[in-house]
């Protein structure tokens, strides 16, 4: 047994099958796509490296990445398996993400490494079973009664956080807000979810803190089959990180079908179901008549994993900024106060009152910092299709069939040739016009929520929730680094969470 434990560590499997098999067998390969390609006359993207330069990056990624990106607008990395594209071309991406949409999708081989955690869900499909989804979860996100009961979800699990940072400032010890953060939305976005109040920044409700860290973990080990190439076998054999996930995935369907049941129970036996309460998601798939309970799952964790850890992420990144940045960190607070017409003796009730929608929407410099900060710190760094048939770019290159094509919202973000020579520096006012309003940019530059067809339903609902939040954290407290000669940098996971947190004092504003 123990001879096997090297199997438990992908990066051990993953360099051995390379440099024994994999490094020959894709040099084999190249030459004979590089005769092909001769012989067919098409042009390909340069080769600017290989899967083993990723995998060796794989700490500094995007990083690594985003190098390769300044030196070619569009390249390809050899793999023994298909060609990978990357791009920040926008052209490109609208080509993909719109124009073209039909011929890039998720593809089987995304499907089968998310399936076992998202099922048939939203973000593993194409075809009939996306356009179905995408068309109920579209008028879902449209409704008043969602967009209503959401704001109130937010308002109230914001407030919560700030009781424990005000303790925090009183007691002038350090908090790891990304993680209180993680907590604060996973705790919003499963209420606005299912309808159940999971309670997990409190940590008074043990199996919800059970099922999140289940979901977490299944999470970040669902990202490593994407480097791990044994994950099969190790799925095969139940051991290393596919033991764990079966393990986690245990307790995330008993405690999702759990609710569902319930749910579903409790509408049946509703004797006036015009007085019912139908205000999360769970509850209005079910008034559409969506009762299998597997298309229920899966649609729901689906949503869980979109607005969870991605709005956490970010308003973490952006508090990093506004530690940076004092004076947007004032001016921020400034415009806070001026939207809800609040001053130092307004009271904490009165002040959360008082962000309502339309004081949140005079915070345009909020706004714009929100924008600013998901440029440079996007929640997801990379998303990638599978190319169907094969087709040729408006760059006039070309692909074949099962390439994969990511484009890298990361990168982008850094780009002189997108932002200008002062693209690397956080600076709101790139969104602002000389009125102060905001200016929305192509979906195809600043990609942070994807586009085309595909946009992100939730675009809204996550700023809703992110200004909501931040005027209320912001409008409460001064924050600063617990340590300012700390070098802060991401963790390659699926969502560009902070490398062992971020770590803050909190000064307050206004007493709570």
């Amino acid at each position: 047994m123990a001879s096997m434990m090297f199997l438990n560590n992908p990066f051990v499997v993953v360099t051995i099958v390379l440099t024994v098999f994999i490094v020959p067998y894709t040099i084999k390969m190249f030459r004979k796509r590089s005769s092909k390609m001769t012989t067919q006359k098409k042009r390909y993207h340069p080769i600017a490296g290989t899967i083993f330069d990723q995998l060796m990056n794989f700490s500094r990624l995007h990083h690594y990445m985003t190098d390769l990106a300044t030196k070619y607008k569009s390249y390809r990395l050899l793999s023994p398996f298909r060609n990978e594209l990357f791009t920040t071309e926008p052209a490109n991406i609208e080509y993909i993400l719109k124009t073209n949409f039909a011929n890039y999708g998720k593809g089987l081989y995304n499907y089968t490494l998310l399936k076992d955690l998202l099922g048939d869900g939203i973000f593993t499909v194409d075809g009939e079973k996306w356009r179905h989804q995408r068309k109920i979860a579209s008028y879902e996100f449209s409704t008043k009664v969602l967009r209503d009961f959401s704001s109130s979800v937010f308002r109230k699990n914001a407030a919560n956080l700030a009781q424990i940072i005000s303790q925090a400032a009183t007691s002038n010890y350090m908090i790891d807000i990304q993680d209180l953060l993680l907590k604060s939305t996973m705790d919003s976005i499963f209420e606005v979810g299912f309808g159940v109040k999971l309670e997990t920044l409190s940590g008074s409700k043990e199996e919800g803190a059970s099922f999140t860290k289940a979901f977490d973990d299944c999470s970040a080990l669902t990202l490593w089959r994407y480097v791990d190439i044994s994950w099969k076998i190790k799925k095969f054999f139940n051991i290393g990180s596919e033991a764990v996930i079966r393990k986690n995935l245990a307790i995330i369907d008993n405690f999702v079908y759990k609710i569902i049941h319930t749910k579903t129970k409790q509408r049946s036996e509703s004797r006036d179901k015009a007085l019912e309460k139908k205000e999360d998601i769970l509850s209005r798939f079910l008034e559409v008549d969506e009762s299998d309970p597997k298309f229920l799952r899966d649609i729901t964790l689906s949503f869980l994993l979109a607005g969870k850890d991605t709005t956490a992420v970010a308003l973490s990144w952006f508090l990093y900024m506004l530690c940076k940045h004092p004076h947007i960190q004032e001016k921020i607070a400034q415009e806070v106060r001026e939207a809800t017409n609040t001053n130092d003796n307004t009271s904490f009730e009165d002040f959360i009152v008082s962000i309502d929608d339309k004081a949140l929407d005079k915070m345009q410099y909020l706004h714009a910092s929100l924008s600013e900060t998901l440029r440079l710190y996007p929640s997801v760094a990379v998303d990638s299709k599978i190319c169907f048939s094969d087709d040729t770019l408006p760059d006039g290159f070309s692909v074949n069939k099962g390439d994969i094509i990511s484009y890298q919202i990361y990168a982008m973000g850094r780009m002189k040739f997108l932002w200008g020579d002062n693209a690397e520096e956080f600076r709101p006012e790139r969104w602002l016009d000389d009125d102060g309003v905001f200016q929305h940019e192509s979906p195809f530059k600043f990609t942070a929520f994807q586009a085309g067809p595909r946009i992100c339903l939730g675009k809204e609902f996550a700023y809703r929730q992110m200004k909501i939040f931040s005027a209320l954290l912001v409008g409460c407290f001064l924050f600063k680094l617990g340590d300012e000669k700390k070098i802060v940098n991401y963790r390659t996971m699926m969502t560009l969470q902070i490398d062992g947190g971020l770590h803050l004092r909190a000064f307050h504003r206004l007493k709570i």
